[in-house]
């Protein structure tokens, strides 16, 4: 099978997977539910990012002479870019029933601002996701496999939680359900665009695996973790670490069966 046939088939599975797994569990009412897969989720991006992506820039990069500084160059550059585009779209990722960025189910309806806000920054991030994904693939084939299971492990408590804003927006569970669709269809779109401009930009691959690696600890550590301090008790706090274990571990087991080639 091509590069490029799984690139679209682990992009295209994991986009469904996450779209039907959100909507089950949004339609069940079951908002209780998402702490603990963020935690999970926090896991799989902590355990992506530093123990295969950035690990295999710096392989890269010392390879072709870049050394560790072209990886932390391209880590910080990354973290402010995320910054910058989330200050850009006005967007975070909410994964909450009540969210400060949207406001309250509380409230009412907001005539469709936030599910538009929301919208735009979502496509955005998926057709991100495609080119992460597809640029982990060109690299190696175990790379490709972990970071595509952190972005589906994430995209589902995100699904979620678009979908309760799209709900507390005002739209019906159908066009929720079908603008949730369409916004996942986008990273297909950055994963076709991921391999063919990629390919071109292969002594780039260093530092477009920091930009990547910066991705996943941005959205980990600034738009996950301190939604979980929310429940700030000893239980919640052991369960939420035995999540992100479970997250971490996940990722270390795959990256150990799968083994490294392409």
């Amino acid at each position: 099978m091509s590069t490029l046939a799984v690139i679209l088939i682990a992009t295209a599975a994991g986009s469904l997977l996450s779209l039907l797994l959100a909507a089950i569990l949004a339609l069940s009412a079951r908002p209780h539910w998402v702490p603990v897969l963020v935690s999970y989720a926090i896991g799989a991006l902590l355990g992506a990012s530093l123990l295969e992506v950035l690990p295999e820039a710096v392989e890269l990069a010392t390879e072709t002479g870049g050394g560790v500084g072209m990886v932390a160059k391209a880590l910080l550059f990354g973290i402010l870019l995320f910054f910058l585009l989330e200050k850009l779209v006005l967007w975070r990722h909410c994964h909450q029933e009540v969210c400060e960025a949207h406001g309250s189910h509380e409230h009412g309806h907001d005539h469709g601002r936030a599910g538009l806000m929301i919208t735009v920054g979502d496509t955005f991030h998926n057709f991100v996701d495609g080119v992460i994904i597809a640029g982990a693939f060109l690299v190696d084939f175990r790379l490709g496999v972990v970071t595509a299971l952190a972005i589906i492990a994430h995209e589902i408590p995100q699904e979620i939680g678009d979908f309760l804003i799209l709900l507390n927006s005002g739209y019906s569970r159908t066009k929720a359900l079908l603008i949730n669709f369409l916004t996942g269809v986008a990273t297909i779109f950055g994963a076709l665009l991921g391999y063919f401009a990629l390919k071109m930009l292969e002594g780039w691959m260093p530092v477009l695996l920091g930009i990547a690696g910066a991705s996943m600890l941005y959205v980990a550590l600034s738009d996950l973790i301190p939604g979980l301090h929310r429940r700030a008790e000893l239980g919640a706090t052991l369960q939420q670490l035995v999540l992100i274990g479970l997250g971490i571990g996940t990722v270390a087991l795959v990256g150990h069966f799968i083994g490294h080639g392409h």
